[in-house]
Parts: structure tokens; C-alpha cells; sequence
């Protein structure tokens, strides 16, 4: 047998494969999908995933790709091409990685939840030398300990942030934070991590100030799930020339070459841009100062509707994201089988808590197309089931939620 070769047992030259029986196919209900991604998607966006499909390395997509990357300048605040992959949130924490770092280098990763978590651990998969600044979950990270820290762990190449922590509700303020790191280190590399807020909460700071954004299609854009996208400013692009990390699918190299032929390096999913260049039409349409209110109001309704029922939020107001809130599950109530009742009784679709925060918080997500008659469906169903595993309602503060 020659080098390359493979042998066949009798056993598997004989052996039939059976047809497989699977759970039959059926339709799945409609569902007040609440949880921070996937998220609802308007039905009119949703359509464009029938359009029949077209030549990726055509003129249609190429002018598709155009339009998709021109406005997504707009949405990001940059003049840098906005490079897009076919890849969820978590491809843009190592594509951001692979394409600034090369091994052994040292990062500072500010954690606040199960996703800040997750990007220093594909920094370490990566070879990278991390450290953490690590703060209670439910908690935004306080400029001052950043400060204190990044002293103490320094030097180091670069600064990993999460804009919008989903797992805990907190939204951390990236321009102060970014101001304590510029002064610690004018020359760290900044990447934010802006997946689940980028289109509906503002990173109220100049572009250039971050290094590196990323966001996913399925969050604040009001797409199907599916695509990343990410800015990357001059000095991003001055690593990026350094760092030899491996990358093959994430080179940014190889996209900004394939984006100024109007094309993609790989095969794109050419469906899903249909979707991507409609609602930014509609995002657009409505104004970003106008979508930022319009989910700060969600925020607000949801948050004071919670409360009014007796529960306690697991972030404090002034950091509390306006895009996912998370609620501490009452002593005595089992949420493992509060989420099950509400998907299984009433086709509400709240998230559970991640890690050590399983079992004692869900999360309701207010992203995506989401509208106040939603949350007040899934609010009310949450409160009546409540009520039925025996947590007693506070009458005095339902009267409270009913007058917002």
C-alpha cells in the first residue's frame, strides 16, 4: 500500500447504511422571541431571502456590496472600509484577534459577563499572553479599578472591551473607559466588541478613538443571523501588516483586495446580503438618533414593568442595556421550568442565565424588531406564569406598570 492510501474493512464493504428515521418535519408557531439573538427580523426583510440567487462575482452583487458597505461607513462612524464575513459574533472576536496579534503577545481583556469571558479565551487559544480585569457580573466596568489595573499589568499590546454585555444586561461606557486606556497607553490597541449594540446603542466617541468594531447582522441591524461585520482604523491596519497570527478565512488583507472588485474572497451568502442591503435602507430611513431613542424606550418600559411586578433587575439603572435585560428569577421558582412554560404555554422565548448565572436570572431581549406590544405580551405571560409557580404579585406596583 503506497503512502496516502486508505484501507476498507470487509466489515464496512458489506455494511447497508439505513435509511435514518428522524423526527418528522412540522411547522414551527410564530413565537415572541425574546432572547438576545437570534432576534426577530421584519417580515419584509425577511422576504428578501426568496429572491431567487444571482452570480456572486456578478455585476448585481457588486453593486449590492457597494451600497451594503457605503452605509455600513455611516452606521460605524468610519471612513475605513467595513470589511463583512459570513460569520456570527463570536467569528468577529477572533477575526479582530487573528488579524492585530501575533503569538505571544500580551492583551488585557475587561470582562463583565460571559461574552467578555469568551474573547480572552480565543486570545489564549491563540497564543496570546492574557490578563484579566475581571468584574462582577451585573456590574459595568469602573474606569477607575480599569485605570488602576492596566498600571499594574502593563506593558501590554492591547485592550479588549465588550460595548454590550447580553449575558448580564450591562452595558459598559466605552468613551471613558477608552479615555483611562488612552492615558495608561496611547499606543494599546483598542478592540470593542459591539455585537449586540452597534444600530441600536450609541458608543457616544469618535470613531478613531477604537481600533477595531465589530457587530453581527442578527442584533441591532435587524437581520437574519449570519454575518459580521467589522471597521478596523489606520493603526488596526498598521498591526494588521505585523501580526502573524494564522488566518486564512478572517484575512483582512484578502477582503479589503476582494471589496475594491465589488466581490468577496470566498463564496458569500448572497442571500443574506439581500437582507443585509434592505435594512440598512430601513435603519437608515428611520435615523440612527431615532433607533437609539426608540430602544432606550424599550429599555426603559421593560425595566420599570419588571420592577413594577416586584422583580429585581441584575444590573443598576444607570448601567442597564437597552437592548437585553436581565431579571433575577425569585427564591423558590425554578427557571428552568418558568422559560419551558412560557415557550411551551404562551410561544414566549425568554433566554436563561449563562455560567454560574444559570437558573437564577432570565433575560428578555428588546433588539431586533421589537415593538412595545411584544414586550407587553411577554411581560404579562412572564407575570401570570410567575404567579402560577407561587411568587406573590405586588398589586400596588402592577398599578404602577399599568399606567406606563
Amino acid at each position: 500500500m503506497t503512502r496516502g492510501q486508505t484501507t476498507t474493512t470487509t466489515h464496512e464493504q458489506h455494511m447497508e447504511i439505513p435509511v435514518p428515521q428522524v423526527e418528522p418535519r412540522r411547522t414551527i408557531p410564530f413565537q415572541n422571541l425574546r432572547i438576545p439573538g437570534p432576534t426577530q427580523v421584519p417580515p419584509v426583510v425577511l422576504a428578501e431571502l426568496s429572491r431567487p440567487l444571482i452570480n456572486h462575482r456578478g455585476p448585481e452583487f457588486a453593486a449590492i456590496l457597494r451600497r451594503v458597505t457605503t452605509r455600513l461607513q455611516y452606521i460605524f462612524q468610519t471612513t475605513s472600509p467595513v470589511l463583512t464575513f459570513p460569520a456570527s459574533g463570536t467569528g468577529g472576536q477572533e477575526c479582530a484577534l487573528v488579524n492585530l496579534f501575533s503569538p505571544g503577545e500580551h492583551v488585557v481583556a475587561i470582562t463583565i459577563g460571559h461574552f467578555g469571558n469568551r474573547f480572552a479565551q480565543i486570545a489564549e487559544r491563540f497564543g496570546l499572553q492574557v490578563s484579566r480585569i475581571a468584574l462582577p457580573w451585573g456590574e459595568a466596568a469602573d474606569p477607575a479599578i480599569v485605570e488602576d489595573r492596566l498600571h499594574e499589568l502593563a506593558p501590554y499590546r492591547g485592550v479588549l472591551l465588550t460595548h454590550n454585555e447580553t449575558s448580564t444586561g450591562v452595558t459598559n461606557d466605552i468613551k471613558m473607559l477608552t479615555a483611562h486606556i488612552r492615558r495608561q497607553n496611547p499606543d494599546a490597541l483598542i478592540v470593542v466588541d459591539a455585537v449586540s449594540s452597534l444600530g441600536c446603542i450609541t458608543l457616544e466617541m469618535d470613531a478613531w478613538e477604537i481600533d477595531v468594531t465589530f457587530t453581527a447582522s442578527q442584533k441591532g441591524l435587524m437581520c437574519p443571523p449570519g454575518l459580521m461585520m467589522l471597521a478596523a482604523g489606520p493603526r488596526a491596519w498598521e498591526a494588521n501588516a505585523q501580526a502573524c497570527l494564522p488566518r486564512f478565512y478572517f484575512d483582512w488583507a484578502s477582503a479589503r483586495k476582494s471589496l475594491e472588485r465589488g466581490q468577496h474572497p470566498v463564496t458569500p451568502p448572497v442571500s443574506l446580503f439581500y437582507t443585509l442591503d434592505l435594512a440598512l435602507e430601513l435603519r437608515l430611513s428611520e435615523g440612527m438618533e431615532a433607533a437609539f431613542a426608540r430602544h432606550q424606550h424599550l429599555g426603559e418600559y421593560v425595566r420599570k414593568h419588571v420592577r413594577a411586578i416586584g422583580l429585581l433587575l441584575l444590573a443598576d439603572t444607570v448601567h442597564a442595556s437597552n437592548s437585553v435585560t436581565a431579571v433575577r428569577v425569585p427564591d423558590g421558582i425554578d427557571a428552568k421550568m418558568l422559560v419551558h412554560t412560557l415557550r411551551e404555554g404562551d410561544q414566549v422565548v425568554l433566554a436563561g442565565g449563562q455560567e454560574h448565572l444559570a437558573g437564577k436570572i432570565v433575560r428578555i431581549a428588546h433588539m431586533g424588531s421589537c415593538e412595545v406590544r411584544d414586550l407587553f405580551t411577554a411581560l404579562n405571560c412572564l407575570q401570570v406564569r410567575l404567579q402560577e409557580l407561587g411568587f406573590q404579585r405586588d398589586t400596588q406596583k402592577e398599578g404602577e406598570a399599568s399606567q406606563w
